[in-house]
């Protein structure tokens, strides 16, 4: 199983739209899902400009296949173009144990 974290904080005057884009990101993993992923963005309770985007994967062939998804590509080149407060970081995280199954 593969996971990472993203995070990053935006300017404030970009937060709604970068809901919005999130949320067309969102629309088209559930018209078109990709098996084997789960895909999830939260904002930081202690600063809402702040974004925390959890991707888990069964592996990174499958993890890989949301850089297809043209509103993804939409949503990054945006969000590159709103020349965030801090960009986006990755961070790899390593399973200690899950309560589901990626099928």
């Amino acid at each position: 199983m593969n996971a990472v974290k993203v995070e990053y904080t935006v300017k404030p005057e970009y937060r709604e739209t970068n809901k919005k884009n999130i949320l067309r990101v969102m629309e088209a993993l559930r018209l078109r899902p990709i098996p084997g992923m789960q895909y999830a963005t939260f904002t930081d309770e202690r600063n809402p400009d702040t974004f925390i985007h959890i991707n888990i994967a069964r592996d990174a062939s499958t993890m890989a296949k949301l850089s297809d998804v043209s509103e993804f590509q939409d949503f990054r080149m945006a969000l590159k173009g709103s020349n965030p407060v801090s960009p986006p970081k990755q961070t790899k995280l390593n399973l200690v144990g899950a309560g589901f199954k990626l099928t």
